[in-house]
């Protein structure tokens, strides 16, 4: 482990050396070369501390991932730095070799400082476009709520549901919420859409159940007549932090339970309730945690969906879309609807409705944003109402999931 981090401060420390060669290049003053090499080294060198503390503590403070941010962004600026010039070096040498084998060692190399002066500007420049979107991403993109609405029909929705309204929310990570005024502006924004029912599918802390107390009253504000219903996801099951004892985590999970009971939430766990409106019904389904590769694989759809009627118009929410893709589109049963969270959209990417939809968290997910449809089964992975690690988002934007159900059951009988 000692080895590693030996290996990782020299990465850090290489890097900084080399992309400032570029700072010094377009600066005449040393101050400020010196300022750019002391600042990466000091921002980098916060973030192990902090990832030391963490250890220590098991606690993800937002200072820790505002270190975590700043830490980012200086990287990625050096990298990008790095490229450019490293692209430039890499182009002298095969001109160095030249020169040394058609006039020899004694004549002298020609520097062409004016070249080198504009790939550094031109490398700058560039670097700081993304760097710039990381750090606003920062103070404004974790707090950019935005509302997605999908007009979704169903051939077995029992028409007394038609214009069923849902409010889809997930991945609230309580412990990393800094800024009280704008939670409660997320909040208000949900129950100004006026939703028939609310379902949170996951991960409402980072690990401790305690992280949600602050911001209990708030959670506890969000109403919907037909009731307010949740899942576990990952984080949850607190597995990413050191307990005393086996019974300390377990003794987390029961507070966690009892905190989403008071706050007004119906825990569905490998169960299932009956949602009843006028004099039809609908069957909503909750799984515990069930996620491809090493992620828990709590999630049991055959006990969940016990009793249930084959007929019946079914709603699961399993927090990880992996399961969907596993388990679910293949199952016996048919789900007309699923809903899940977890990716996060990885909060960063390029959304432009109708043009591009990218994030690197598609290499990894393949249903990882937005509505799908296979099988004649749909489900919708919401984008995460809050944030982990990094504190930010750039191009992925909290997401408040309204799903408005339609019915094509045709409501003209003949007499």
């Amino acid at each position: 482990m000692i080895f590693r981090w030996l290996l990782f401060i020299a990465f850090i420390i290489c890097l900084n050396l080399y992309a400032s060669q570029a700072i010094k290049t377009i600066s005449k003053n040393n101050w400020f070369f010196y300022s750019f090499v002391i600042a990466n080294l000091l921002l980098a060198f916060n973030f192990i501390f902090q990832i030391y503390l963490l250890d220590r503590s098991s606690i993800v403070s937002p200072f820790f991932s505002y270190s975590l941010g700043l830490f980012l962004i200086s990287i990625l600026f050096q990298i990008f730095v790095v490229l450019f010039i490293l692209f430039e070096d890499l182009f002298r040498i095969p001109q160095w070799f030249y020169h040394v084998f058609s006039k020899g060692f004694g004549q002298s190399f020609q520097f062409i400082p004016e070249r080198r002066l504009f790939i550094s500007q031109l490398a700058i420049l560039l670097a700081s476009i993304p760097a710039s979107a990381l750090f606003i991403g920062m103070l404004r993109g974790k707090y950019s709520y935005r509302v997605i609405e999908h007009e979704l029909s169903f051939d077995n929705l029992p028409k007394d549901f038609d214009g069923f309204r849902i409010a889809h929310i997930s991945d609230f990570h309580c412990g990393s919420f800094d800024n009280e005024k704008k939670l409660a502006y997320g909040i208000n924004l949900i129950n100004q859409q006026k939703p028939d029912i609310i379902l949170f599918t996951g991960d409402m802390v980072n690990n401790i159940a305690k992280e949600i107390l602050p911001w209990k009253s708030l959670i506890s504000s969000l109403k919907a007549p037909y009731g307010k219903y949740a899942v576990l996801g990952n984080h949850d099951y607190g597995d990413y932090i050191k307990w005393g004892s086996e019974q300390e985590k377990l003794e987390n999970l029961d507070n966690l339970k009892s905190l989403l009971k008071e706050m007004g939430f119906k825990l569905l766990l490998n169960n299932n309730t009956d949602i009843i409106k006028e004099s039809s019904s609908i069957s909503l389904i909750g799984v515990e945690n069930w996620g491809k590769g090493g992620f828990k694989k709590n999630g049991d759809l055959d006990l969940a969906i016990k009793n249930i009627k084959s007929r019946d118009f079914k709603i699961l929410m399993s927090h990880d879309p992996s399961h969907w893709e596993e388990k679910v589109i293949d199952h016996k049963e048919h789900i007309d609807l699923t809903l899940s969270g977890h990716t996060h959209g990885m909060q960063f990417g390029i959304e432009i409705p109708g043009w591009i939809k990218w994030s690197p968290v598609q290499y990894r997910y393949k249903y990882w944003a937005g509505i799908y449809n296979e099988s004649n089964q749909i489900i919708n992975v919401n984008r995460g109402f809050g944030f982990l690690a990094y504190p930010g988002r750039v191009g992925i934007y909290p997401e408040i999931s309204i799903l408005d159900l339609k019915s094509n059951i045709n409501s003209n009988i003949s007499t």
